[in-house]
């Protein structure tokens, strides 16, 4: 008896904990099942339309016009007066050098000059007073006061000091070249900028000893930039020298068109790749930014959508879709080609499709978009 009673019990608490349970798990799945409203976001259908279909080769950008300036002669550095990013103008001196050798062979050059140039002025009056004897000699033999020997010998003097002037005139040459060229060397000290540019690498302090050869600055040409790109050897024939592309740098923020200015006819041995260079131009490049050519090989149907509605975190490249209820859902797509301010997506969505172009950072997996 007593142990029917207590099954009776169980068996009505476990109704009633059946029944209240089973209430409140209702109320709480709605609750939880209730998804987030988000406004303010713009939502764009998605359109195929026909883009230029190609080959994408990737690359670096360079400037046009660069130089590295090196030291021409051994010394220690006294003096850096530019640093990277600093404009500069052609001429402006940027390194100073101490070099005591090449300044004391700059001042024995300049001594050795003017003792040339004294030297050949000894020689010319020597020259003088021979032809004067040898005119006064002529004149006396003329006279027979003198002998043939005797003018003969005047002769020969005067040919003496005619070579001894040409010696010395020589010699005066060659020190005055002596001099220009140790005057150069000494030149060297003074390192100026040999365009205009902004300096993009310092290589150099103060203190430092240098010799010929060593790099000390690296000066770029602004506004005036070329996109080298690998292009396989199987679309060479895709480059051709005058063709217009389509461009894009990233870090540039932009895409534009450029120009093949040049095809190195050698392709690289290891990669089997030739070097395709670009003419580009626009706000924001920089040397050394990644960029992209797009070598066209015909054109076809595909799917763009805003730069903007790209998301990218890591190696996933995702956009925000809106369903037929409204419903926002985050979609792994593969993204193609830049074309202008928009990207081409190759898999991932499809024509007719809603994206949202505009406040993605309100959106959530799962919430209402009104």
């Amino acid at each position: 008896m007593r142990m029917r009673t207590i099954t009776v019990l169980l068996l009505f608490a476990a109704a009633v904990l059946t029944f209240y349970g089973c209430g409140g798990g209702k109320e709480g799945a709605e609750k939880r099942e209730k998804p987030p409203v988000v406004t303010g976001i713009a939502v764009e259908k998605v359109a195929a339309v026909t883009v230029p279909e190609g080959i994408e080769a990737v690359g670096t950008v360079k400037a046009r016009n660069a130089a590295v300036i090196a030291a021409r002669i051994p010394g220690t550095v006294t003096g850096v007066f530019a640093v990277e990013g600093d404009r500069v103008g052609r001429g402006k001196v940027l390194v100073t050098l101490e070099a005591t050798e090449s300044t004391a062979q700059a001042a024995a050059a300049s001594a050795s000059a003017e003792e040339a140039r004294r030297g050949l002025e000894e020689a010319r009056a020597r020259k003088r007073l021979a032809d004067a004897t040898f005119e006064r000699y002529h004149n006396l033999f003329r006279e027979e006061a003198v002998t043939r020997q005797e003018l003969d010998n005047r002769r020969a003097d005067k040919d003496v000091a005619d070579q001894g002037v040409a010696r010395a005139e020589a010699r005066v040459a060659a020190a005055r070249e002596g001099a220009r060229a140790a005057g150069a060397v000494a030149g060297y000290t003074r390192i100026t900028a040999p365009l205009t540019g902004v300096v993009t690498a310092k290589q150099v302090e103060r203190g430092m000893t240098v010799f010929p050869g060593t790099p000390l600055l690296t000066v770029e040409e602004e506004g005036n930039y070329r996109l080298e790109v690998a292009v396989p050897e199987s679309l060479v024939a895709k480059a051709k020298v005058g063709a217009t592309v389509r461009v894009a740098v990233d870090g540039a923020g932009a895409a534009a068109s450029g120009r093949i200015a040049e095809v190195v006819p050698a392709a690289d041995p290891a990669s089997r790749t030739f070097t395709a260079k670009v003419d580009i131009a626009g706000k924001g490049l920089k040397s050394g930014m990644f960029g992209r050519v797009l070598l066209s090989t015909g054109e076809k149907k595909g799917i763009l959508v805003p730069r903007g509605a790209v998301l990218e975190r890591g190696a996933l490249t995702s956009v925000w879709v809106v369903d037929g209820r409204n419903i926002a859902r985050m979609r792994l797509v593969k993204p193609g080609a830049v074309q202008g301010d928009r990207v081409e997506i190759l898999t991932g969505l499809t024509e007719g499709e809603r994206v949202v172009t505009s406040g993605m950072e309100k959106v959530v997996e799962g919430a209402e978009v009104r």
